[in-house]
């Protein structure tokens, strides 16, 4: 089965020395865990910028939906900023959706980074024909010595043609086979919460990337049936499953979280992969690119995730 051609807005390549305009389109977050993640761009060779208004609060927002409309706004429009990196997730990102001009932000494309509750803006970017980074956000992997996987994040945001996805030893098969597609998804949670929505995800051809934290394995379950009875997994050419850190019921469990995947969407006749270090992850955190072409190849013995296209304007 052939690749849909879709010609997504590609952003211009991330180079040393660039400027990263910083955003918090989500919850609030602490000076120290920001002006950490700073001083790690610093030392990787960008320069750091922000507005002072990032630091507001509104309940456990960064400051008012208002606020942080027009901050990414302002990233997009500035020319002195290359790429624009969320500082955390968290929730409130689902606020932005409506209020958003994207064909503004598209007009001056730029990289765009993050993770968690940020996937309600990487799919809507993608569905709405521009590529978006699922990788580490400013305030958490940044802030972290070793949080931030630097291969993938140089590869994908440098145009780097084709490229493997770093796999770590603990990436695992639960289906065989290979299929190419358009990479794409998140966070499972706000994968869920797009359904019924005007922004409902569009998994049509595409290698869904799917992953969590401290969801126990029946909320998993539940989840991934809602994603399944509503016909999310019924085009799909792939699907690409994160670290899932944190997704036990106990210590004591006698099954595996690989088990009940397994058991939901083992009949798909769809490769299925596991353990892929990206988003909420112990380290190393890698960034994907979503929109562009993929390979997923899935055996007992080996994965591969390999990046066809180039992301970024070289």
């Amino acid at each position: 089965m052939s690749t849909p051609r879709i010609k997504l807005v590609k952003p211009p390549a991330l180079r040393p020395g660039d400027t990263i305009g910083i955003v918090a389109p989500a919850s609030n977050l602490k000076r120290a865990d920001l002006e950490a993640g700073c001083d790690a761009l610093r030392r990787s060779g960008y320069a750091p910028l922000y507005l002072d208004s990032i630091l507001d609060r509104d309940l456990y927002f960064a400051g008012s939906v208002e606020r942080r409309v027009i901050e990414l706004e302002q990233m997009f429009r500035r020319d002195d900023v290359r790429a624009v990196v969320c500082a955390r997730g968290g929730y409130g990102a689902n606020y932005l959706l409506s209020k958003l001009d994207v064909r503004k932000l598209f007009a001056r494309p730029k990289i765009f980074v993050g993770y968690s509750d940020i996937t309600s803006l990487l799919t809507h970017f993608v569905d709405n024909g521009f590529i978006a980074f699922h990788g580490p956000m400013v305030a958490k992997d940044w802030a972290l010595n070793g949080g931030v996987d630097l291969a993938s994040w140089q590869a994908a945001l440098s145009g780097a043609v084709p490229w493997d996805v770093p796999l770590n030893a603990g990436v695992t098969s639960l289906v065989a086979g290979e299929a190419e597609g358009i990479l794409y998804g998140g966070c499972l949670s706000m994968l869920v919460a797009s359904l019924g929505t005007p922004y409902q995800i569009r998994t049509e051809g595409k290698i869904v990337f799917i992953e969590d934290v401290a969801a126990k394995p029946f909320q998993i379950d539940r989840m991934l049936m809602q994603l399944k009875l509503a016909g999310m997994f019924r085009k799909v050419r792939g699907i690409v499953f994160g670290e899932m850190l944190h997704c036990v019921q106990s210590a004591s469990q006698d099954y595996t979280l690989e088990e009940v995947i397994r058991r939901i969407i083992g009949d798909l006749g769809v490769p299925v992969a596991f353990g892929v270090k990206s988003g909420h992850v112990t380290a190393g955190n890698i960034t994907l690119p979503f929109g562009v072409r993929s390979r997923l190849t899935v055996t007992d013995e080996a994965v591969s995730l390999k990046i066809l296209e180039p992301a970024v304007q070289v």
